[in-house]
């Protein structure tokens, strides 16, 4: 990094720990980022740094710190909207779209979210339903849900994934496409799905019900989802990575300063060996995942990031946040096991990122396939 990356770091912390520390427990009980505070953080410039390029390595000390606030949820929401919702139009929106839409993302004031998933179509999309019926004009109604929508309870607009025709049984995705749909279109309703943890991730059910998308909202050219997924896919899996780095980094943080403050009789817990060793351990292997994370931010910087080192480090960030969150939670005892302390928010988001982005088993086995 330049001293002008590691500035713009303390600019970030800084910028973060005036907006969004302050408000995360709210944001957290009402469900979702609040207006103010996205119109914030488009204000600050930080919903509108670069995807590629020299410049990405700035995505990546944001992405970090975002991780560091410890709050997964509100993390997620931003990483959705300002990278991988985004990243759709950036790489596959012509200028029409890209001009009604980014300027209102980059500045807060449009929501993006990303709607992919459904019930039974999840890290396998071959059972993919939601589909988009072509009109006589060329325009589409689309019906069908999606589930698990970051963002879904806020969003303008939804990044939708959608059959566009017939395809042979397992290859739905060669008739499917990429359609922006708005949210105040008719049709579109949204239902809450409360969940076990991410609780600022505006997280919903989006069901559309002949929704009314014109032709000049389907994201290149038609039927091309599953190109476009695979290249989105690893930008989404480096952000996701990138964002759960800086988690473990908070999640150290608090293991080292609660084990230098505990006290066992007259020592701090940090004087026994035992503890010494364990956060050394976790020390180490965050070290290494970190510097992956860095080198996979370089590769996107230079255009070269492949789906192997996007996928390795989605794999071994988001596990490994599982177990220092664990370690962290032991540690603290039955302090980090009240309900509503940091270590045991931690603790149950942790584990919703081995789901997000892909689930282990499909990861490990795309390492495998691509040797």
């Amino acid at each position: 990094m330049t001293e002008d990356d590691l500035q713009f770091r303390e600019h970030v912390r800084s910028a973060l720990a005036g907006l969004v520390l302050p408000r995360a427990e709210s944001w957290e009980a009402a469900g979702e980022v609040d207006r103010q505070g996205w119109l914030a953080l488009g204000d600050l410039g930080l919903l509108d740094l670069a995807h590629a390029g020299p410049g990405f390595m700035r995505s990546a000390v944001f992405l970090d710190e975002l991780g560091r606030t410890g709050y997964t949820g509100i993390r997620a929401a931003i990483g959705v909207h300002a990278y991988m919702a985004r990243s759709y139009l950036e790489l596959f929106g012509n200028e029409e779209q890209q001009a009604a839409y980014l300027p209102g993302v980059r500045s807060g004031q449009r929501i993006a979210a990303l709607a992919i998933t459904e019930e039974n179509a999840g890290s396998d999309l071959r059972n993919l339903a939601t589909r988009a019926e072509v009109c006589a004009d060329g325009s589409y109604l689309v019906f069908g849900t999606k589930s698990y929508v970051a963002n879904g309870s806020c969003a303008d607009f939804f990044v939708t994934l959608a059959k566009t025709g017939q395809a042979p049984a397992g290859k739905v995705l060669s008739h499917a496409s990429m359609l922006l749909i708005d949210a105040g279109l008719p049709g579109v309703t949204r239902h809450e799905q409360p969940m076990l943890g991410w609780r600022g991730a505006g997280l919903c059910a989006v069901e559309f019900t002949g929704v009314p998308v014109h032709a000049n909202r389907l994201l290149g050219r038609p039927n091309r989802a599953l190109s476009q997924l695979m290249k989105a896919l690893d930008f989404e899996r480096l952000v996701a990575g990138l964002l759960a780095v800086g988690g473990i980094g908070y999640c150290l943080e608090l293991l080292r300063a609660f084990a230098r403050e505990h006290r066992i009789g007259d020592s701090p817990m940090s004087a026994r060996q035992a503890v010494r060793q364990q956060i050394a351990e976790l020390d180490c292997e965050l070290e290494l995942i970190g510097q992956y994370a860095r080198h996979a931010a370089r590769q996107q910087c230079l255009g070269q990031l492949d789906t192997k080192t996007a996928s390795v480090l989605k794999l071994k960030s988001a596990e490994f946040a599982v177990l220092a969150a664990q370690r962290c939670l032991t540690c603290h005892g039955a302090r980090g096991y009240q309900r509503d302390s940091a270590v045991s928010r931690l603790y149950r988001d942790a584990i919703g990122g081995v789901i997000a982005g892909g689930v282990s088993e499909l990861l490990r086995d795309m390492i495998y396939e691509l040797g």
